[in-house]
């Protein structure tokens, strides 16, 4: 389910980004701003959405183990001190 989220919210930003490409192309096109803008106003928007693709991952990463630590399900380094035990 996660991974799906996770799909939904990658497949929204790119219709936005392919929007806003969209809309720069027209304002180009109308002379109402230059290709550097248009360019430079993309770059600042792929910076901003790769920099909040990392604090989500982040911060859903956090949340997953909090879950796991409330639920109390072992972990792979639970399972592998334990098996270290036994041998």
């Amino acid at each position: 389910m996660l991974k799906e989220l996770l799909h939904v919210g990658i497949g929204s930003v790119m219709v936005v980004k392919e929007k806003i490409e969209e809309e720069l192309k027209v304002l180009q096109e109308k002379g109402k701003i230059n290709t550097a803008d248009a360019k430079s106003f993309l770059e600042s928007v792929s910076k901003k959405g790769a920099e909040e693709d990392e604090r989500l991952k982040a911060k859903i990463k956090d949340m997953l183990k909090e879950a796991i630590e409330e639920l109390g399900v072992a972990t792979k380094k639970d399972i592998e001190d334990l098996r270290s035990k036994l041998s």
